[in-house]
Formats: C-alpha cells, structure tokens, sequence
C-alpha cells in the first residue's frame, strides 16, 4: 500500500509498504479523508524524536476511514461501517485515564506521533483503541472530510471548556488558522461576539468571507481596537491560538475583571519562557488556562455539533488532494494557505 512516512527532518515520502496485518482483537481500516495538521508540518520540517531513515513514521492523526476487517474477537464493530478515530490512546490504569482523561496519560500513544498514522491506504487499529471507545461510527449526514476535522474541532472544545463563555461576552482568537477559526464557531456557538486577530490579512479577509459573524483586525495597535471594540472593558475571554510568544504576553492587559485566558498549544523551545505581569492577573481576578489533544468524550460532542448542523467545518476545508499530492499539501499548510488541507482516498 501506499503511505506518506517521515524519514528525518525535511525528509517526507510516498512509499510503497505492505498492507498491516490485525489480530483477533484488532480492525483494519481503509482510510477515507485525514487532515494536514500544524504538527504534521512541524515534525517534517523539525524532524521527532525516535524517526530516522531506519525508524520512518507514517504521519496523519486526524481522520475517518471505513471498517474493511475485524479480529474475531472484536466487540460490536463490523466491516462497512465508517467511523472516526480520537487519535490518543491512554495506558487505561493511571488516574487519570481513569478519570476519562486518556489524552493526558503519561505513557499515551497517537496515531501519526509514536505509533504509524493515517497517511496510508490502511490503518491497523489496536485493541486499545477498540475497547477504550477512540473508534466513533460516523452519523448519518456526517461525510469522511468533516469527520477528519472533527478532531481538531474537539481539541479547541476542549480548550473552550476551560472559559466558560455566556452569551453577549467578548472575546478575541489571535490566529486565524484552522484552530483559531473552530475557536471562533465555538465562541460564536455560545453567543460571545467574536474578535479575529491575525498578522496576514489576506487570511483574515478570507475568514472573514466564510464566517461573516466574526470581526477582524491587523495591526500594531491592537490594545486600543480591544479598548474601543470592548466599550472600554476588555476582553471577557481570549484564545491564543498561534505559536507567538509576545500575543500571550500581551494577553493580561487586555483583559477585563475576571477574564479568561486559554493558551491553546505549545511554543517552540526557542520561544520559551513567555512574562506574565502578575499584578493584571491578581487585581484583574483572571484566569489563565492551558489545553491540549482532547478526551473521547470531547471529540464525540464535536462530532454530534457537526451532525446535528451547529458547526459547519465544510468551510474550513479549502483544499483536498491525493496522496500524490501530499508535497503541494505540505507547502501550502506551511506557507498558510488555505486553512484546511485534507487528503482523499
């Protein structure tokens, strides 16, 4: 079969490997439609820990496929049905897989990061995954690209969980990637008004055509937009959906009293550490949040808004390809262009 493997940094490929076998507990999948994501490009343009030209990885975690075979000891799965994976396994003993939180265990495994992705023909799916519920059967309506999405849709839920948005508050997404603009449909869902934030205003344009609801701004003088755009308040709520450093900074005094801050993903170690001014913290009562991945539970939520037509993510997906395509795909994402790039089988 055909699967795209990283090899080392800058070093992706189209290769040709043989189709994986399953055990009686296991199911393989033929993979219908998996996303690009921004860790995708990171780990080919940065390399991961563990991959070289003897240890290749197939990359690709968020994505949806149809059941072609099942181990005889398999649990209510059948062959035809379509389904989409929650990508984290957790260990299943610690505290806190057993509190439902599998995508914080310590030992946990990701299709695509430590253990072989979507970016092939066929995903062999192990029996973790099968008995611990990662696997969810699509909903009527639901089709294989919208379901690739659900993913990261349900890692910015998870990060919306964390500010508990009421209706008429204001917020503010900086980036207008992918994540930052399933922040903006979450935020909008609950009936915040919602501020875009970006450096490219191309993008922002474009966000803008597809997501009328949102209001846009680029440029240096962001803290007074806020001031005006708030009536002087501040923020109720922000999310720092981009990698940078100096928006997270920036954050606290933009605040209003008892704001909510959500850090949404990681910085680069070179980017590390970021200064808070404390005193807007402690005379503002503001909370500061962090999120990563998402629970089981979170990703089948998102997938009941997509089904049940609270969120559209058709629109965030401007561009799909075959596998043969996955280096035009890899540029495009790295160069920010378009928002979500998605790969047909």
């Amino acid at each position: 079969m055909r699967a795209l493997r990283l090899f080392g940094a800058g070093d992706i490929r189209l290769v040709e490997i043989p189709e994986p076998q399953i055990t009686e507990e296991e199911i393989l999948l033929k993979t219908d439609a998996a996303a690009v994501c921004g860790t995708d490009i990171r780990m080919w343009k940065n390399g991961h820990k563990g991959v070289d030209a003897e240890h290749p990885l197939t990359l690709g975690h968020e994505f949806s496929g149809t059941i072609v075979e099942t181990g005889t000891k398999v649990p209510f799965y059948k062959k035809g049905m379509k389904v989409a994976m929650q990508p984290n396994i957790g260990c299943g003993i610690c505290d806190r897989c057993v509190s439902g939180a599998f995508h914080l265990c310590e030992s946990y495994k990701a299709f695509g990061i430590n253990m072989d992705g979507a970016f092939a023909e066929y995903v062999r799916i192990p029996a973790e995954a099968v008995i611990r519920g990662n696997l969810m059967v699509l909903p009527e309506g639901v089709t294989p690209q919208e379901a690739a999405v659900v993913e990261p849709l349900s890692c910015a839920y998870n990060g919306f969980t964390k500010c508990h948005v009421k209706p008429g508050e204001k917020a503010m997404v900086v980036g207008a990637g992918a994540i930052g603009m399933c922040h903006a449909m979450l935020l909008h869902m609950a009936g915040a008004r919602v501020l875009v934030n970006d450096i490219q205003e191309e993008r922002l344009a474009y966000c803008k055509s597809i997501f009328p609801f949102i209001d846009t701004y680029t440029g240096g003088e962001l803290p007074e937009y806020v001031r005006n755009w708030t009536g002087g308040r501040g923020l109720d709520v922000a999310v720092v959906a981009c990698p940078a450093p100096q928006a997270q900074a920036m954050m606290p005094e933009l605040m209003n009293i008892g704001g909510r801050i959500n850090f949404f993903g990681g910085l680069p170690a070179e980017k590390e550490p970021v200064s808070i001014d404390t005193n807007q913290v402690h005379y503002k009562e503001l909370y500061l949040t962090g999120s990563t991945r998402s629970s089981i539970a979170q990703f089948r939520k998102t997938m009941e808004f997509v089904a049940e037509n609270l969120l559209n993510v058709k629109l965030l997906i401007t561009d799909c390809y075959s596998l043969e395509e996955a280096m035009t795909a890899f540029d495009k994402a790295a160069r920010a262009q378009g928002i979500k790039h998605v790969f047909r089988f």
